[in-house]
């Protein structure tokens, strides 16, 4: 049984995780995975993470120039329960919300 499941998150660098968990942990082929912004503008998540939120490697100072227009959208489709189970564990580890399985 086909399995088509999202989530959305606050931040570009947990939507990032999420898909790298999914794909060196459990072996999920790169290409079922989207990777989106979940509204109609680029954008770096809500929250600033990772690399978007500093200047470089070596400075303390904060960016300010991420596009914080919305939510990241992680969309996979796997063929099985447990790839599907898989997913659910992954967005839960990196704070996906707005979970939904549709299949």
């Amino acid at each position: 049984m086909t399995h088509a499941l999202s989530g959305r998150f606050d931040a570009r660098r947990e939507a990032e995780m999420a898909v790298e968990r999914l794909v060196q942990g459990h072996g999920i082929d790169r290409n079922t995975i989207v990777i989106e912004a979940a509204g109609e503008e680029n954008t770096a998540g809500e929250d600033l993470a990772g690399a978007d939120a500093k200047r470089g490697s070596d400075s303390e100072e904060p960016r300010s120039d991420g596009p914080l227009t919305g939510a990241v959208l992680v969309a996979v489709e796997v063929a099985n329960d447990e790839q599907a189970a898989a997913i659910r564990e992954a967005f839960t580890e990196f704070k996906a919300a707005d979970v939904a399985a549709n299949g």
